[in-house]
């Protein structure tokens, strides 16, 4: 392991029609990336299925090793690029807003189910995930969380302090709520001094636009890759020593436990 990786996030279309369009959207996005020394592969919330889809999302959800995480893993051993991706997920009769990361030999590494539901259609759908998730990733210590998980302080501090070191936040950010891609992730990134990829669908689905604006935040709380409003494929290296800097420079996950209470 080098302690370096080689990200690209997929900003894709929110219009794509179901799983197997997805599908060989991916696969065509893999083609581009053919020769470019790409490590991970980030995408959207509900890659898999889109995301303002009403009741549509339980007709193509699937188990985590079901027909289109299997296909995945062959994308993944084909064109050696761990890859994680966001899918609507069964178990039993019950339906998770989920993600996986399929590595680059095919085999599976972790899958997260979100933890806070907003309301409407996701509260309407989805049970609320039980755990934090942490997996290795290429000698990374990487965490999944999504999108409204994202936006508590509590969430990102839970997972810096078990030692992310990376964390993966595939969302569907709608177009007006932009302060969450342009303020509230780089503030995450900076006061935990971690990574921070952030994986937004573009353009308009069944009456929702989405904001684009995925990024890729430094542990200093830098960009060093952000995405416009359109279809696009953001790359970005990140280093290990980056993190070790930022918390050794602004020690707060040590200095918080001095607080009172």
């Amino acid at each position: 392991m080098t302690g370096k990786l080689n990200i690209t996030v997929a900003q894709s279309p929110a219009d794509l029609n179901g799983p197997r369009v997805r599908l060989a959207w991916l696969r065509d996005c893999l083609s581009r990336l053919e020769g470019q020394q790409t490590d991970l592969l980030v995408l959207p919330e509900l890659f898999l299925t889109g995301y303002n889809i009403g009741s549509r999302v339980s007709d193509w959800a699937e188990t985590a090793d079901g027909p289109s995480a299997r296909a995945i893993a062959e994308f993944a051993r084909a064109h050696r690029v761990a890859i994680h991706y966001g899918f609507a997920e069964r178990e039993g009769g019950r339906l998770f807003n989920s993600a996986s990361c399929i590595g680059k030999d095919g085999s599976l590494l972790s899958t997260h189910r979100k933890l806070l539901l907003p309301p409407g259609f996701e509260g309407d759908h989805f049970s609320p995930g039980e755990a934090y998730t942490l997996f290795e990733l290429e000698g990374f210590k990487a965490a999944t969380l999504i999108c409204y998980d994202a936006e508590f302080p509590e969430t990102f501090r839970a997972v810096a302090e078990a030692g992310a070191e990376l964390v993966l936040v595939p969302t569907a950010l709608g177009a007006q709520w932009g302060v969450v891609a342009n303020t509230v992730i780089p503030a995450r990134a900076f006061e935990n001094g971690v990574y921070v990829c952030y994986a937004n669908s573009c353009g308009h689905e069944d009456g929702m636009d989405y904001f684009g604006g995925s990024c890729v935040i430094a542990p200093d709380g830098q960009e060093l890759a952000r995405a416009g409003t359109g279809e696009e494929l953001l790359k970005a290296g990140i280093g290990k020593a980056a993190v070790q800097a930022a918390q050794s420079r602004l020690p707060y996950l040590a200095d918080r436990r001095r607080l009172p209470g």
